[in-house]
């Protein structure tokens, strides 16, 4: 074989394969090519979602960020004060209430949301008579609107005509001062937050569990492994990943909650469950003072932000170590 030849099939590899005919038309004709028309198409589908997010999204959070420095009550002129509404943050006692009462909530209600989701995806994965009912009903809260969710919440708990204090009184027994006592108000907001997200953790769980294969419980079993063996050294590990993605989204939700606790006690008595959210719609709806509602929501955000950002550093560290 001659150099020259050595050479154009040295030179022919560098180049890799030869573009199709259909490309070298594109090219010579000025049209897209197909891989052009593919990347348009993707851009085309993700256009009207794009749109929509910088509108609801990216445009009010940089609104928000902006009057934060700001004083201004929604109408007429504002003026620039700079950090002002950030250092009240640090001299209010109500925002501390409600920052201490929105990490109490979200320390309660995410462990226990993600024990009961997985003990009832467990359940409901087995052979269980009537599961897809169970199901359903299980799931059902989140389906419904928070608002209707809260309302059934006052059907059961309130104080007066509530059908938890009925049954009470019906036993003999006392009825609980849901609303008029800070800590039964503040249970009564955790059982219904509960109720509405076990079905989510259970839906999501349950979907990481029919993704384990039958034959490592089979093989665990053949090992003399208990049934609290296999749940602990099989499906939690296994399940880490849904995990993960459930923590992020609990304490999201857990942060951001309003509906249920506005319906319900106010954020009462005495500010008791007074949340992050519920303080900062009370000062820009109620009190109109918008700019110091936005640096609340500012708060909020950047601590979801970081606490996600950790949350996922932390995985992809043991990822990597595992």
């Amino acid at each position: 074989m001659s150099a020259d030849t050595s050479a154009r099939e040295e030179s022919t590899d560098c180049t890799g394969p030869p573009p199709s005919p259909a490309d070298t038309y594109a090219v010579r004709s000025g049209k897209p090519s197909h891989r052009q028309l593919a990347t348009l198409t993707s851009y085309g589908f993700l256009g009207p979602n794009l749109i929509l997010l910088g509108i609801f999204l990216f445009l009010p959070l940089g609104w928000a960020f902006l009057i934060s420095f700001q004083e201004s009550n929604g109408f007429g002129a504002s003026g620039w004060v700079g950090l002002e509404n950030y250092q009240r943050l640090a001299t209010d006692p109500t925002f501390w209430q409600s920052a201490l009462n929105t990490a109490v909530f979200t320390l309660i209600t995410v462990p226990l949301s993600l024990a009961l989701g997985l003990g009832l995806a467990v359940l409901m994965n087995s052979v269980l008579p009537g599961r897809k009912l169970f199901r359903t009903l299980i799931y059902l809260p989140m389906v419904i609107s928070g608002v209707a969710t809260a309302l059934m919440g006052v059907l059961l708990f309130d104080e007066a005509t509530g059908i938890v204090n009925k049954l009470l009184r019906e036993g003999g027994l006392g009825g609980i001062p849901w609303q008029s006592q800070g800590s039964a108000a503040f249970a009564s907001i955790v059982l219904v937050t509960l109720w509405i997200r076990v079905g989510f953790n259970m839906v999501i769980y349950l979907a990481g569990l029919q993704g384990i294969s039958p034959e490592l419980y089979e093989a665990a079993r053949l090992e003399g492994a208990s049934s609290w063996q296999q749940f602990r050294y099989l499906t939690v590990p296994l399940v880490g990943p849904s995990t993960f993605f459930l923590l992020i989204m609990d304490v999201i939700y857990s942060f951001q909650v309003f509906d249920t606790i506005f319906v319900m006690t106010g954020g009462g008595p005495g500010r008791s469950t007074s949340v992050l959210v519920t303080y900062a719609y009370e000062n820009g709806f109620v009190t109109r003072d918008q700019s110091y509602a936005a640096a609340i929501g500012i708060v909020i955000f950047l601590l979801t932000l970081i606490f996600t950002a950790i949350q996922w550093r932390g995985n992809r560290s043991r990822d990597t170590a595992g």
